[in-house]
């Protein structure tokens, strides 16, 4: 189904424009018009394959929550659809949310109508909303989406703070030491030595790294970005960069122990909502293998899915691949063993949810003073090199 651009014109008379899918533009009037849209005209820009159409966490979190709240309350789910597209002031979901009435309309169920929106809605989401279908319980599944969706945008929040301050610092002391070294310091080093001074072992040191920052600055300003560069391109396009970077990201002193526990949590977490809603352990594997995020990861579910498959319990297939650490496979076995594997699942990502958190906070207050103390040591070890020649050529020239 292609994706219009169009121009109407809202009930107060303001004209609009906006993109939304449409079989035709008989089709694009007709959609506009079940949003008391009057259509003025549109034309196909691309299809939903090239269209991106991402839509913001925050918006799923509230679609699902007052999605939730409407279907307790009785409310019939074409009416809760319709009250969500009219309150929601995201341009593009809210298109989305005018598809998926057409489309239920037209008979489809919601998680059929979902996938024609793979974009915003995952395969997980879709899979999940289906199971809550077949079970009725679906706005049981659309809360535990919502606390899934809630604990994700956390997390990113929390992150975004530990790498802000990082970030702030580098983005003014990197300017500033290209600055001293390329134009200052030869400055100085020159009057140094028109002085005749003896210059220090440190200022010494220092002459030489400026050289090197005045000599190669091109190269020591670009490599960088064209290295990141270059390894974002084979992290995307080979799976073995990928699988080996992966790998590294998870054997890091610090971030990686945060980045296992960050993904075994929300693998715990997706396992335990997909099997609680009813889809089978292997389809469960199988799903949450995209969901891990790292290919480290997703090759030992992978891995303990096919020997599952071969007749192996859950435990025994967990522990046999190497990947899980104890907490994991203890809970599965009691989980397994009680018939509750959701519940011990549950646990398991409660557990590493807080341990997340508390890790990330710890980590923030260490990392803020530590850049403090190695900046401060830097700019000390530049201004006593430059100054302290200079001090003691005035204390000869006062004596």
């Amino acid at each position: 189904m292609p994706i219009y651009a169009y121009k109407a014109v809202n009930p107060a008379g303001r004209r609009i424009s906006g993109r939304m899918d449409a079989v035709n533009e008989i089709d694009l009037e007709m959609r506009l018009k079940r949003m008391d849209l009057d259509f003025i005209n549109g034309q196909p820009i691309a299809s939903r394959a090239l269209f991106g159409g991402k839509v913001p966490r925050r918006e799923l979190i509230n679609f699902c929550f007052h999605l939730e709240q409407l279907l307790r309350a009785g409310v019939p789910i074409l009416e809760g659809l319709a009250d969500l597209r009219d309150s929601i002031e995201h341009p593009r979901f809210r298109e989305i949310l005018a598809g998926l009435i057409e489309s239920i309309e037209g008979g489809k169920t919601l998680s059929t109508a979902m996938g024609d929106y793979p974009q915003a809605f995952d395969e997980v989401f879709r899979n999940l909303v289906h199971a809550g279908e077949e079970s009725g319980n679906l706005s049981e599944v659309l809360r535990k989406l919502f606390e899934d969706l809630k604990w994700q945008d956390e997390l990113a929040a929390h992150t975004k703070k530990l790498v802000m301050y990082p970030s702030f610092m580098l983005a003014i002391i990197v300017p500033v030491i290209f600055f001293i070294m390329i134009y200052l310091v030869p400055k100085l080093v020159a009057f140094i030595r028109n002085m005749g001074q003896e210059i220090p072992m440190q200022t010494r040191f220092l002459m030489a790294v400026s050289e090197i920052f005045t000599g190669y600055w091109p190269l020591l300003a670009g490599l960088p970005i064209a290295a990141a560069f270059a390894l974002f391109v084979a992290v995307r396009t080979r799976p073995a960069v990928r699988y080996r970077f992966h790998a590294i990201l998870l054997r890091l002193p610090i971030g990686g122990e945060i980045l296992r526990k960050i993904v075994l949590s929300r693998f715990a977490g997706t396992f335990a909502m997909m099997y609680a809603s009813g889809i089978s352990v292997i389809e469960t594997l199988r799903i949450t293998e995209d969901v891990a995020g790292n290919a480290v990861v997703r090759e030992a579910i992978h891995r303990a899915a096919q020997l599952i498959e071969e007749g192996q319990n859950i435990t025994l297939a967990f522990q046999s691949v190497g990947m899980f650490p104890p907490l994991v496979v203890r809970m599965l076995r009691v989980g397994e063993n009680s018939g509750e594997l959701d519940t011990a699942l549950e646990n398991v990502s409660y557990f590493y949810n807080r341990d997340v958190r508390e890790s990330i906070e710890r980590l923030q207050t260490l990392i803020e003073p530590a850049l403090t103390v190695i900046i401060g040591l830097l700019l000390g070890w530049v201004i006593l090199s430059v100054l302290g020649p200079i001090y003691d050529l005035i204390t000869q020239l006062k004596t």
